[in-house]
């Protein structure tokens, strides 16, 4: 076997793990939107589909993580490669957690469907289902074209979905002061939102991870953040 022949082979390899990531943050996607028609709808049996599918999110982070790890064993990559390929295994892991937000998401949608004369106003959470979904189609783009700047600019936008969080949380304490008898759906419909402003995390850390990949150190810009006072010791990913 020539050289050329071995590296074209590699080449190939590391393609086929870069189409296993994006193919595998296209499902993420399309788990947000299909979880956020669901909520919108009154969807019992997309949101079960969105549940459903979780399983096949998890099955890619698995392949991802065994192509990897087999591509690290069998071809002893340096320098640039082995650390794309060890960055994909954490790209793999972040978008899968991604994707348990969205299942989380659809969980409520049973509890909420429950709940009568409970009137939601879902624009902020569209607002932000939206920028989350742009987030991940520009990170993505970003991976492809290992484009620092892209990544930056992901990374740099997380604050909006913050904001946007902040203010419906501030919406929602309001709205259950004043409605004591809806305290409880009101928490559900924070649930939601806090999954995607997790979502919005997870989508940055990635974004490092690209930057890493591209530039070969770590991004040591400070994160900017929205306003924490609605951070509470709450776990939101039941």
């Amino acid at each position: 076997m020539t050289h050329s022949h071995i590296v074209r082979s590699f080449d190939e390899d590391l393609n086929e793990l870069r189409g296993r990531i994006v193919n595998m943050a296209a499902l993420v996607s399309q788990q947000f939107s299909q979880a956020e028609q669901s909520l919108l709808e009154k969807d019992l049996k997309l949101a079960a589909f969105v549940r459903a599918n979780d399983k096949l999110v998890d099955q890619m982070e698995q392949e991802i993580e065994k192509n990897a790890i087999e591509l690290i064993a069998t071809r002893s990559p340096l320098a640039d490669d082995l650390r794309e390929i060890i960055s994909a295994i954490k790209i793999s892991n972040a978008l899968e957690r991604i994707g348990d937000y969205a299942k989380n998401l659809s969980k409520r949608v049973v509890v909420l469907n429950e709940i009568k004369n409970f009137q939601i106003n879902h624009s902020v959470i569209s607002q932000m289902i939206g920028i989350i979904n742009i987030m991940n189609k520009d990170v993505i783009d970003a991976y492809i074209n290992k484009s620092s700047d892209k990544a930056i600019s992901v990374w740099t936008r997380d604050i909006v979905v913050d904001n946007l969080y902040d203010s419906l949380f501030r919406e929602l304490l309001t709205y259950m002061m004043e409605n004591p008898e809806f305290i409880t759906p009101a928490t559900h419909l924070l649930f939601v939102a806090k999954n995607i402003e997790r979502a919005g995390d997870h989508l940055t850390n990635i974004a490092e991870l690209i930057y890493y990949i591209v530039e070969g150190k770590p991004l040591e810009m400070i994160r900017p953040k929205g306003d924490n006072s609605s951070e509470t010791n709450v776990d939101y990913s039941g």
